[in-house]
Parts: structure tokens; sequence; C-alpha cells
């Protein structure tokens, strides 16, 4: 798979997922508060293993690795068409 459609791919997944989230936690965003350094780019993220409590976040040509438990069951549960 070229590197183009693989990054358009997960795009879309991320996207669809990102949206799940936003909707299974909407009850709790508005205590999220903006900070002036969020990305402003794409934000995808990768869960390798979901019994695992790492995240990898792709913000354009970076990748962050966080260790989160709770989010990694929220993305899951978001990705699971709840």
């Amino acid at each position: 798979m070229s590197e183009t459609s693989r990054r358009g791919l997960i795009a879309m997944t991320g996207a669809g997922a990102a949206a799940g989230a936003i909707t299974l936690t909407s009850g709790r965003a508005s205590a999220a508060t903006p900070s002036p350094k969020r990305a402003a780019e794409p934000v995808t993220v990768h869960i390798e293993d979901p019994k695992s409590d790492r995240v990898r976040l792709h913000v354009g040509e970076r990748e962050i690795v966080l260790h989160d438990r709770d989010l990694v069951v929220r993305i899951l549960n978001a990705a699971g068409g709840r």
C-alpha cells in the first residue's frame, strides 16, 4: 500500500474514532479547556495492543507515545460503535 493511501486510511479511521470519542464523552467535554499549545495539525491515534496502556499519537510528522489505560479503553469503546 502506498504511503499516501495508508496515511489517508489512518486519517479516516482516526477521524471516525475521534468523532465517536467526542460523542461518548460529550457529557464531560465542557470540563476540557483548550490549551494554546494544542495541535493545529491532523492527529491520528494508533493502539497497537488493545490490552496495553500505550497510545501513539501521530501529529503531522511527529509521534508521541502516551501511557494511559483509561484513554485506551475510551477510544476502543468509541471505535466499537456504541
